[in-house]
């Protein structure tokens, strides 16, 4: 990726955040979401990180490519303090020991950050090494998984979408369990978000016994920037007051400049393609506990150049979390 929209990225996301975080505080409806200011809310979970690559064949009697990450499931620790959190988490080998698929590393950084007005997600990932599913596809032994280790994608993106219903309806009560939603309300959101991604390999992405299935046959580099708008709405029910369902999505358009290469040989297309941001979560909450599971995520298509299909991405998270919220006042 080149170091300067890197630093773009990084720049623009500082900023966007500072402002957001001193920005005017907000006087929530108490009867229908709690905060507490001071409370630190602890948490201990597991999750499980996705990020996958579908390349469509050429024709629907031909089955898509779909590569994807072999990721860890992590068992993780933290803390939520009024608009701060801070989580570590590890892949413990005791959780993972898939190793025919292929081992999945690399720098995975995500920041979903939720002052009253808005919903600011931001993203930096680099992992390196994928297979293709089902077992057997690509491979010269059908019991064996097609790995490809030199395979790598580094992908930054950043979102911002305004809350309107903010004094009702809160995202932390679901994301990050330090607000309690008492009664069901949604909100409408609108707003922007920008990704860049390389993906690329030393060889081919599809392989040579596959080649004839798919018109991108040779390609081993994609990059691709990707600037939009959109808008969509967030809900949570709310049953007999603790147990609740979130859902969120977003729908948003975007202006697509992609490059493929083949051999040192470039390709270029500027397109118009969809994008979605999701997030959701179910379970128990209160004024002391939490109890629930929650998935953040986005998908990304992208047009190819040769082709007049898409590259598929999708990426995200699926966490269990228990938590508590611990008073910090000393009582006389």
């Amino acid at each position: 990726m080149p170091a300067n929209r890197g630093k773009f990225f990084i720049v623009a996301a500082t900023l966007l955040v500072s402002k957001l975080a001193f920005s005017q505080a907000v006087v929530n409806d108490t009867t229908y979401y709690e905060t507490f200011p001071d409370k630190l809310t602890t948490r201990i979970y597991l999750a499980q990180k996705f990020l996958k690559l579908n390349i469509a064949a050429n024709s629907s009697s031909n089955e898509d490519l779909e590569y994807k990450a072999n990721t860890h499931l992590n068992l993780g620790m933290g803390v939520t303090y009024r608009k701060l959190s801070l989580n570590v988490f590890y892949g413990f080998r005791f959780l993972n020991r898939d190793d025919e698929k292929g081992a999945t590393k690399g720098l995975d950084l995500q920041l979903h950050f939720y002052p009253r007005r808005w919903a600011v997600d931001l993203m930096a990932v680099f992992p390196r090494g994928y297979y293709l599913s089902p077992k057997g596809y690509g491979s010269a032994d059908p019991q064996q998984y097609y790995k490809r280790p030199d395979m790598k994608i580094a992908l930054v993106g950043l979102s911002a979408y305004q809350v309107t219903n903010k004094e009702q309806f809160s995202y932390r009560a679901a994301v990050t369990q330090n607000e309690w939603q008492k009664k069901s309300a949604g909100s409408f959101l609108y707003g922007g978000t920008a990704h860049h991604g390389v993906i690329q390999a030393d060889s081919a992405f599809v392989p040579s016994r596959l080649a004839d299935n798919f018109k991108e046959q040779g390609i081993n580099k994609i990059t691709f920037t990707a600037i939009g708008a959109g808008a969509g709405y967030a809900y949570t029910l709310v049953i007999r007051k603790h147990f609740y369902i979130t859902a969120s999505v977003i729908a948003n358009g975007n202006l697509d400049f992609v490059t493929e290469e083949n051999q040192g040989h470039k390709g270029r297309k500027t397109s118009f393609d969809p994008n979605l941001i999701f997030k959701g979560g179910l379970g128990y909450n209160s004024d002391n506990w939490n109890v629930s599971v929650n998935s953040l995520g986005a998908t990304l298509w992208t047009h190819s150049v040769i082709a007049s299909s898409y590259y598929y991405i999708p990426l995200g998270v699926i966490r269990l979390v228990v938590s508590k919220k611990i008073n910090l006042h000393r009582r006389n």
